[in-house]
């Protein structure tokens, strides 16, 4: 059994509405210890408050929470590790779509 994991994971996910001001804004990170014959085991999980990179991301272009560790709880709440985890948000930009007309260049923008 391995008391020390390393996943090095990079997950992308895409958020909606992210002008929107939510201060309660969290990634939920739920993990699990595979088991090959047996059900997955629920390990606990992490949660970590992205309301802020994602306002500041949103104002830049671009933000990041440096890895640092978070706290992980079981079900009840109560304490049982931490993980390690950065996060970067970067704001997609809508493709700015160009015509021509006779010439002329007309931009079509959101």
């Amino acid at each position: 059994q391995r008391t020390n994991p390393s996943w090095n994971e990079t997950f992308k996910f895409q958020v909606q509405n992210a002008g929107a001001a939510d201060h309660h804004q969290k990634l939920v990170l739920r993990i699990m210890d595979k088991d090959i014959f047996n059900a997955d085991d629920f390990v606990g999980k992490a949660t970590i408050n992205v309301a802020d990179v994602i306002s500041l991301g949103v104002e830049k272009g671009n933000s990041e929470l440096h890895p640092c560790k978070y706290s992980v709880v079981l079900a009840d709440m109560t304490y049982c590790g931490e993980i390690r985890v950065g996060v970067k948000f970067t704001l997609k930009m809508e493709e700015e779509i160009v015509e021509e007309f006779g010439g002329w260049k007309h931009n079509i923008g959101h």
